[in-house]
């Protein structure tokens, strides 16, 4: 969320960047919010007068008390009494227009850096780089079930029985790895210096709305009927809940943070979950990261965050690349992003398995997280988060890319621990 003094100082540039973003029918936001902020500050303008006169008559109605003035001071308590009607609607009329202007400006979406490249939706995505060779074996690679299933490691049939599509039964060596790359994700981020962190899997609607726009929450949330309270749909709405309404001295950042939680996420408008395989579901696990951090330093963060992720992807010998998103694919809190995506040598194509945002001081506005500086004055902090991996979907790289011509799955060598010892799966 905007400052409400930048939008009032800066129309033009607010305006150009709702239009970078592709959402002209935003345009109008801006002028109204402007008009009903005038209107917000002159109210409370008249109401803080009104307060300042009536402390001073009520100072001098026990001064005219005192000296037994009785008449004088009952016409000092007509006026006081008239005035607190007027200062009671200016009340009422103060928190009408405060939350008019609150609700204009949630969606108003975040100033975009300089740097994002302008484009309508993903296709417009950039490519950055590549890291390690792609490659296409001389022999036909299954589908991803397909290969779970060679070591009856998924079961989706009696998992669609208890809870839909979209969720899963994993089994055996499959869940055993599953489970190996979160473990070994966790420790590769504890060795870069994180704090590991287990935090809520439920939060209240003002954590919701504090770390993510309204489209995304509608499309994203479940909620906990007759409770405030919703599923988180990655561990970094909480972990940055965490620092609701805190004031956090400076010395301690740059605050870094690796969580892992389940994930709940309806997957509105995916055009339906797809029944055989594993890659866009309801349930998952993941291992994140986040920063908060001193506004200078946000960019610095946000390259660390996003290479981590290409680091651990190597190490398990699978290429990524990476791509800058567009201006139309940013969610509206985001000032950039960048998604890291694995190669499939099914598809011949690389998928999605991660992504680096900087939110700049967007959630520390809604949240009213401070940093105390070394001067005494107090500023928002900057946040950031980044995927280090979301099995299954990071599960369907792995296998495509540790398949061997025989059925089995090379185990590399960092990942080794965390299975037993096995260099190979074997169905």
């Amino acid at each position: 969320m905007l400052d409400i003094k930048f939008v009032r100082t800066h129309p033009d540039e607010v305006k150009e960047n709702i239009k970078k973003k592709f959402q002209d029918y935003k345009l109008p936001m801006v002028d109204e919010v402007i008009e009903l902020d005038a209107k917000s500050r002159e109210a409370q303008q008249k109401a803080s007068a009104l307060r300042s006169e009536r402390n001073r008559l009520s100072k001098q109605i026990g001064g005219l008390m005192a000296k037994g003035q009785k008449e004088e001071a009952e016409a000092l308590k007509a006026k006081v009494a008239a005035e607190a009607k007027e200062l009671e609607e200016l009340e009422v009329q103060e928190k009408e227009l405060a939350e008019k202007v609150t609700s204009i400006m949630m969606n108003i979406p975040q100033m975009i850096d300089p740097s994002v490249p302008v484009g309508k939706d993903d296709s417009c995505n950039v490519e950055v780089q590549k890291y390690g060779d792609p490659v296409v074996p001389d022999f036909d690679i299954p589908y991803h079930t397909d290969i779970m299933e060679s070591f009856h490691g998924i079961d989706l049939d009696a998992a669609r029985k208890v809870a839909g599509n979209g969720f899963y039964y994993l089994m055996g060596d499959i869940a055993r790895l599953h489970s190996a790359v979160l473990a070994y994700a966790r420790d590769f981020m504890i060795d870069r210096g994180f704090t590991y962190v287990i935090p809520p899997y439920m939060i209240h609607s003002n954590v919701v709305t504090g770390v993510m726009s309204f489209p995304e929450m509608d499309a994203m949330m479940y909620k906990i009927e007759g409770e405030d309270l919703y599923l988180i749909g990655t561990s970094e709405h909480s972990m940055i809940g965490r620092f609701i309404d805190e004031i956090i001295d400076e010395k301690q950042l740059p605050i870094t943070l690796t969580s892992y939680s389940p994930c709940f996420r309806k997957e509105k408008g995916a055009h339906g979950i797809e029944e055989r395989g594993v890659y866009r579901i309801h349930q998952f696990e993941k291992q994140e990261m986040i920063v908060v951090c001193k506004p200078e330093d946000s960019m610095y963060w946000f390259d660390q965050l996003w290479q981590n992720t290409v680091d651990l992807f190597r190490s398990l010998d699978i290429p990524v690349r990476t791509l800058e998103c567009c201006s139309g694919d940013l969610a509206d809190l985001k000032v950039k992003s960048v998604d890291v995506e694995a190669w499939s040598p099914r598809q011949k194509k690389y998928f999605e398995v991660g992504s680096c945002s900087n939110l700049g001081d967007a959630q520390a506005r809604r949240l009213k997280i401070r940093v105390n500086g070394a001067d005494g004055k107090k500023y928002l902090a900057h946040t950031l988060n980044n995927t280090v991996v979301a099995p299954p979907r990071m599960l369907i790289a792995f296998l495509e890319n540790n398949l061997q011509a025989d059925g089995t799955v090379k185990i590399p060598e960092v990942l080794r621990p965390y299975v037993g010892g096995k260099e190979l799966l074997v169905p």
